[in-house]
């Protein structure tokens, strides 16, 4: 294993100012996830004044995932029928998928990090539906869980590069390969941007802890998280050839507790949501 210089904590948290920024406004709703008096007519206007934001925005909306009777033509109009919430997702899902760089990593392929990434957001939002938890919540863990990788390409595309090829060579752990050549993981990268970009602690608790979500204190949307990230791999959504099924913490599986009949729903559900949102998200 060829040694590449480690990256510090220090280093990563300071590099994350390089990052490419978030719309402005999409950095205004990330701030007013816990704020009980937001003007949402106000943020309205300034997510419409992104024409090509507004546009992704509306299709998710009027998608058959939401099943609105009425069709959203406005952003105001998405927030009153969907909620504040969920639009508010969906404008995060959609600012997301459009504002890291692609192709600076040649092993690393993009279109597949973000169809897993569109896929464990499905899946999760499925079964936080079936757990009564918040379902909105549940599809933004799923959209970011893996964001951490898109710090380290993005910051590291040659160091990175040298880890997925050796994690190929090797038939490795994705995570071992990282810690060993680069002294960090794409979680503690992930954990890193949440905290910066200032997401709950709950978000945060789930993107540091999705794959290890017995961990006490990782919260059950962890556990969502985990479950789904592991079904996306299994119905093979990504299509990435390389790609493995992460083994499902026992603990996680106890906890969500459905019944078989149960998970061939949630397959069915997975796939029909994922197709439509990826046709979305990706165009």
């Amino acid at each position: 294993m060829t040694a590449t210089p480690a990256i510090t904590s220090e280093q990563l948290v300071q590099g994350l100012e390089d990052l490419p920024s978030l719309p402005a406004v999409v950095m205004e709703l990330l701030g007013s996830i816990d704020q009980e008096d937001v003007d949402i007519s106000v943020l309205a206007r300034k997510v419409s004044a992104d024409q090509a934001l507004t546009a992704k925005t509306l299709r998710l909306a009027n998608s058959s995932a939401f099943g609105l009777q009425v069709k959203a033509t406005t952003i105001q109009q998405a927030m009153t029928y969907l909620g504040f919430q969920a639009t508010r997702n969906l404008i995060m899902a959609a600012a997301m998928t459009g504002c890291f760089p692609s192709g600076r990593c040649p092993s690393f392929d993009d279109k597949a990090f973000w169809r897993l990434s569109i896929a464990t957001a499905a899946c999760a939002r499925v079964l936080a539906r079936h757990m009564r938890f918040n379902q909105d919540v549940a599809f933004t863990a799923g959209l970011l869980h893996g964001i951490g990788r898109l710090v380290l390409v993005t910051r590291y595309p040659e160091q990175y590069d040298a880890v997925l090829r050796e994690r190929k060579r090797r038939d490795g752990d994705l995570l071992d390969t990282e810690r060993a050549m680069l002294g960090v993981d794409h979680l503690l990268a992930g954990a890193a941007l949440a905290e910066h970009w200032q997401f709950s602690g709950t978000m945060q608790q789930a993107i540091a802890f999705y794959h290890a979500p017995e961990t006490p204190g990782a919260g059950f949307l962890a556990t969502i998280v985990h479950v789904a990230h592991a079904v996306a791999h299994a119905l093979d959504l990504a299509g990435d050839a390389d790609e493995l099924v992460p083994a499902v913490s026992s603990v996680a599986w106890t906890a969500l507790g459905l019944p078989e009949e149960t998970w061939l729903h949630v397959f069915r559900e997975t796939e029909l949501q994922f197709e439509e949102m990826t046709a979305i998200l990706m165009a």
